[in-house]
């Protein structure tokens, strides 16, 4: 069963506050609620300061979050991302409050992490959900409105606006283990925004979608910005996430690694692809005296820049070295050349 917010009733996948983490190998871990000037910014959504999270002890230890710290605007879709292994489940968890931190502090819509009034008011759908199949989605739906504290008229008319929503309205009546796995994918989205929350957390929530889906997915997140609400997205999808996201983090070994507006990230132009005829080794040298590096495969020369303002400088370069340029492309970094040229190569 997925994480639940409710104010009256105990998840089994989530621990309470005051209860000991299994998962926490530390005697004396900080709380995710401990007071933190970095962590309770009643602005944001979202605020980490140095969290870090150790598992085991001595030469067995294992660090998964090393010293993390971020924030996430009221009212934004914000993108969580790194390769396996970097930290974004431990990084969720400790979010929901299922894992306490090794040290650092957390807090939640200006609340620390843990707190019920804020649980309260959280969406969550897991990457790896398991539903119950017997249920039907809206008995399934029922059981969670009623773990939300949610009353029975509110569930009545809140059930079936999220199925419309996520487009199983067709289904209500069909159960769980007769759905695909992008059905139930979209039932547990159902489930994430059945309490009108005010921040949802979405862990690979299109990874069993068609196009299609996808695009609704998109479309309902979107929404949800327009409500005022705020989105955290993991994705490994980075077209989804480039089409979406206000803001991303980009996460490596337990430590955000870039951090910023997409626009600002992919602001300017990092490659110049350019149609040149009579190539020649003067000409080649003095591309390479304004832009980082340059390749030539017959008549395509690729540079990659730093600044835009260097592209009149490869053009008259170019012509002025006897080269017949016939075309000139500036290109933008995308999201997925970004991720891979900062977690792959460690370059800034």
């Amino acid at each position: 069963m997925t994480d639940t917010t409710d104010t009256g009733a105990t998840d089994t996948g989530a621990t309470d506050a005051g209860a000991t983490d299994a998962g926490a190998t530390d005697a004396g871990a900080t709380d995710a609620g401990a007071t933190d000037a970095g962590a309770t910014d009643a602005g944001a959504a979202i605020q980490t300061a140095h969290l870090r999270k150790e598992y085991g002890r001595g030469h067995g230890a294992f660090t998964a979050v090393r010293d993390l710290s971020f924030s996430v605007p009221r009212g934004q879709v914000f993108g969580f991302l790194g390769p396996n292994g970097a930290g974004k489940t431990t990084t969720i968890n400790m979010l929901l409050g299922n894992i306490r931190p090794t040290s650092g502090a957390a807090s939640l819509l200006g609340r620390p992490v843990g707190d019920r009034e804020a649980r309260a008011k959280l969406g969550f759908l897991p990457e790896k959900f398991q539903f119950h199949d017997f249920l039907t989605a809206e008995e399934f739906l029922d059981l969670h409105g009623r773990l939300y504290g949610m009353g029975q008229a509110v569930r009545r008319k809140r059930i079936p606006e999220v199925l419309e929503r996520v487009g199983l309205i067709g289904r209500r009546k069909s159960r769980i283990g007769e759905f695909s796995k992008g059905m139930q994918q979209r039932a547990g989205l159902a489930q994430a925004i059945l309490n009108d929350p005010d921040l949802v957390i979405l862990d690979e929530p299109t990874s069993a979608l068609d196009p299609l889906g996808r695009r609704e997915v998109r479309e309902i997140v979107a929404g949800l910005k327009a409500e005022g609400k705020t989105v955290l997205l993991n994705s490994h999808l980075l077209g989804e996430i480039e089409m979406i996201c206000d803001q991303v983090a980009i996460l490596k070994a337990g430590e955000v690694v870039r951090l910023g507006k997409i626009d600002d990230l992919l602001a300017a132009p990092s490659t110049v692809e350019m149609r040149v005829g009579n190539v020649t080794p003067g000409l080649v040298r003095a591309l390479e005296a304004l832009a980082r590096t340059v390749t030539v495969e017959e008549d395509l020369v690729t540079a990659t820049i730093e600044d835009e303002a260097v592209i009149p400088d490869l053009a008259a370069a170019t012509v002025g070295h006897g080269g017949r340029l016939s075309g000139l492309v500036p290109r933008r970094e995308s999201l997925e050349d970004l991720f891979i040229r900062v977690v792959e190569t460690g370059a800034v």
